[in-house]
């Protein structure tokens, strides 16, 4: 009988080529980054338990769920709204047992949770000319009156089910998206964004979450 050995990798592996990509300039237009060691949990509120489960939030990241399609951040982890009385914990990964225990004991009796860790990649989207790249594949309206620093939306690409919310501007005050999309799709989504962008200049990496 042969032996299995299973190794976590990232669904990016062959999609995701470090370095300059598209036009030349002394600064890409796009940064597309993987971000990875994330931990991910999906947590929906049983019938009745809506106000008990935004209470067991707030007393374990310090804020409330978001209760319409927002993105906010508590401590050492963002909410990100993900349907009625639903919502997704995002949080950099340091000890995994640990977080997924605090989130279960948090939880017990007011809400299921489901763990995304292995199933959903996260791709972010920065740069001057992010929203430009953005604006070729997906309908969303994402001027900063309409979209703001913590907004969020449930949204289609290429076909593809995708959560997107905005993210605190980046340290050059440009705006950063966030994309989370099932592992399965992650690889056809990143072509997508890549392509999208390669007019403008493309910075591609893979990062940890922090």
């Amino acid at each position: 009988m042969a032996d299995f050995s299973w190794t976590t990798q990232s669904p990016l592996k062959k999609a995701l080529v470090p370095g300059r990509h598209g036009a030349a300039g002394a600064t890409a237009g796009v940064t597309l980054t993987e971000m990875r060691d994330i931990v991910l949990m999906q947590v929906m509120a049983r019938r009745g338990k809506a106000a008990e489960t935004a209470k067991a939030a707030k007393k374990l990241f310090g804020v409330e769920p978001p209760v319409s399609p927002k993105a906010v951040s508590g401590k050492g982890a963002t909410l990100v709204w993900s349907g009625p009385d639903q919502f997704t914990v995002f949080a950099p990964r340091s000890d995994e047992a640990a977080q997924l225990e605090a989130m279960t004991k948090a939880f017990a009796g007011s809400a299921s949770l489901s763990d995304q860790c292995d199933g959903r990649c996260l791709i972010r989207v920065s740069g001057p000319r992010a929203r430009d790249a953005i604006a070729k594949f997906s309908s969303l309206d994402l001027h900063d009156s309409v979209f703001p620093v913590g907004s969020s939306a449930n949204t289609s690409v290429d076909h593809t089910a995708v959560n997107f919310w905005r993210e605190a501007n980046g340290a050059d005050g440009t705006p950063v998206y966030s994309m989370l999309v099932f592992t399965s799709f992650a690889d056809s989504l990143w072509h997508v964004i890549l392509d999208s962008s390669l007019e403008y200049g493309v910075e591609a990496s893979s990062a940890r979450a922090a």
